[in-house]
C-alpha cells in the first residue's frame, strides 16, 4: 500500500515539510560519495531556511505544551492506560526541555563562517564548483569518514527539533482511525458538518497505478484519483478505486 498525506492547516504542512527534509538529510548524510554529501549540505541549509521563515521551534514547543496538558487531563479518566500516558508525558517533557534549552535552532551553523559562505554559493547553479570554492573542493576530497564525521557534527544541533517534531507527528498519526472506503468513478466525498481535522492519510494499492488529489475544509473531504499518461500528465480515472482513509486530529 502506498501512503499519501494531506495537511489540513499550515502548521501541519510545515511539520511535514521539515520531516521530509530531515529524511532526505539523513539518507544522503549516510552516503560516502561527495555528491551525496553535497545534497546533504544543501538539505541542511534548506532546513535552516524553513526554521527561520516559519519559527518552527516556537510552534513545536507550543504543540508539545498543548499535548502535555491534554494528556495530563486524559490521565484522570477511568479506563485510561496510565503507564502508557505517563510514558508519553515523559517523552514530551524530555523533548520540550531539550528543544527549549537549545536556543535558536542551528545558530552555531550560522556562526560558522565557512558554512555561511558555502550556504550562499551552493544554491547558485555551478556556484560550488572547484573553481569558485576551492576550500569546499578540498573538503570533498577528504576521506568519506572525515566528511561523515563533519556532517554528523553539523546535524547534531538540529536533532532536538527532529525528535520533538517526530513525537508530535507520531501522536497526530496515531490519533487517526483508518477505514476502508471506495471512490466511486474515481471520486470520494465526505461531508463533515463543521468538524475540522489536522491531517488526512490515504492508502491505495500500488497495483491500481493511481494517486489521490486531496482537499478538505470544515465542510467536506474530497479525494479524486488520477493516473499518469506516458508523459506523466495527470488523467482522472473513471473507475471505482478502493482505498483506506484516516482522519487525524488531536
Amino acid at each position: 500500500m502506498i501512503l499519501y498525506e494531506y495537511p489540513c492547516n499550515e502548521r501541519v504542512r510545515t511539520l511535514l515539510r521539515v520531516e521530509y527534509l530531515f529524511d532526505r538529510l539523513f539518507f544522503f548524510a549516510r552516503g560516502e560519495d561527495p555528491h551525496h554529501h553535497q545534497i546533504a549540505l544543501a538539505t541542511l541549509f534548506d532546513l535552516l531556511d524553513v526554521c527561520e521563515r516559519a519559527d518552527v521551534r516556537t510552534a513545536v514547543l507550543q504543540d508539545l505544551d498543548r499535548h502535555r496538558s491534554a494528556l495530563a487531563a486524559l490521565r484522570e479518566h477511568p479506563g485510561v492506560d496510565v503507564p502508557t500516558v505517563d510514558g508519553l508525558l515523559t517523552d514530551i517533557q524530555g523533548a520540550s526541555a531539550a528543544l527549549a534549552g537549545q536556543g535558536r535552532i542551528g545558530q552555531c551553523l550560522r556562526d560558522n563562517e565557512w558554512l555561511s559562505s558555502l550556504r550562499g554559493r551552493i544554491t547558485v547553479p555551478g556556484g560550488s564548483s572547484p573553481i569558485d570554492l576551492p576550500s569546499y573542493y578540498a573538503w570533498q576530497v577528504k576521506p568519506s569518514e572525515t566528511r561523515v564525521r563533519d556532517l554528523n557534527g553539523w546535524i547534531a544541533p538540529m536533532m532536538c527539533l527532529h525528535q520533538a517534531m517526530a513525537l508530535i507527528l507520531q501522536l497526530l498519526r496515531d490519533a487517526g482511525d483508518a477505514r476502508d472506503q471506495v471512490a466511486s468513478q474515481g471520486a470520494y466525498q465526505e461531508m463533515l458538518g463543521g468538524k475540522t481535522f489536522q491531517l488526512l492519510r490515504v492508502w491505495v494499492d500500488g497495483e491500481h497505478q493511481v494517486f489521490p488529489e486531496i482537499s478538505a475544509n470544515k465542510y467536506v473531504i474530497w479525494v479524486r484519483f488520477s493516473t499518469q499518461d506516458n508523459q506523466a500528465k495527470p488523467q482522472a480515472v473513471a473507475r471505482d478505486v478502493a482505498f483506506r482513509l484516516a482522519r487525524c486530529n488531536l
